[in-house]
């Protein structure tokens, strides 16, 4: 097995699609994520090894515990897809309940840091061709009401990935800030803590990104020839740009 991606957050939505679309090209699975009955049934439908770890990448000690037990065929990552994270609130800071902006924080940073720690000797190990993936957004560049948190999680997704380039330079390691636009998945649903409705209507009328565009940029990346790192990746679906400033106005 000389191509081995472990992707977080493979139950739904971009992970998912991530894991078929490597599948594809006959690379080994690793696939994480907190509803283990969800990746059951994914690696069900796959046609390659997989291996499926049931976790939380906010636990440090189970993330570390769960990669120093992969079964020796597994354990040998090339590329990593932190993929794991998550909205909530979309109502504005005065608003919020602080419980979700602490679990924005805990998944979309901590989490991510987590896994990347503990995978970080083996990659370098592995070295040239291995790939750091990091899911952004453009919530990470560009800010809006109601992103507040969630905005500046991915913000720090950028910046860690830009420093941890620089950190790795010399091991052939690569690493990716990849910045989706609007993209139709659960994402809306998991804001909105279930109102379906809302989601519906966010994606109405357009065309959005969908969860296997993603995944297609993540292939792209991890299988670029060895001498090429891709420093950010932005994706908007054309049907999206940037808003005018706001003006209060009496």
């Amino acid at each position: 097995m000389d191509k081995i991606a472990f992707i977080t957050g493979a139950t739904s939505g971009f992970g998912k699609a991530a894991a078929k679309r490597f599948a594809e090209d006959n690379w080994s699975l690793v696939l994480s994520g907190r509803r283990i009955e969800r990746l059951l049934d994914l690696k069900e439908e796959l046609t390659v090894p997989v291996h499926v770890i049931q976790l939380d990448v906010r636990d440090a000690d189970a993330v570390k515990q769960a990669i120093d037990s992969l079964p020796a065929e597994f354990s040998s990552i090339t590329a990593l897809v932190n993929n794991a994270g998550l909205a909530l609130a979309p109502e504005g800071s005065p608003d919020v309940d602080l419980k979700d902006w602490h679990t924005m924080i805990d998944t979309n940073v901590t989490g991510l840091v987590n896994v990347t720690h503990a995978l970080l000797p083996t990659l370098i190990k592995n070295g040239a061709g291995s790939s750091i993936i990091n899911v952004g957004s453009i919530a990470g560049q560009w800010p809006y009401p109601g992103s507040h948190v969630y905005g500046a999680s991915k913000a720090f997704v950028k910046q860690f990935s830009y420093n941890l380039r620089c950190d790795l330079q010399g091991t052939g390691v690569r690493v990716t800030d990849l910045s989706p636009g609007i993209a139709e998945t659960e994402f809306t649903l998991v804001r909105t803590k279930g109102n379906q409705t809302a989601s519906d209507s966010l994606y109405q009328g357009t065309t959005p990104l969908s969860a296997e565009d993603i995944a297609e940029q993540m292939f792209y990346i991890a299988t670029l020839p060895e001498h090429i790192n891709i420093n950010r990746v932005e994706v908007m679906p054309t049907r999206q740009a940037w808003s005018a400033f706001a003006i209060d106005r009496d």
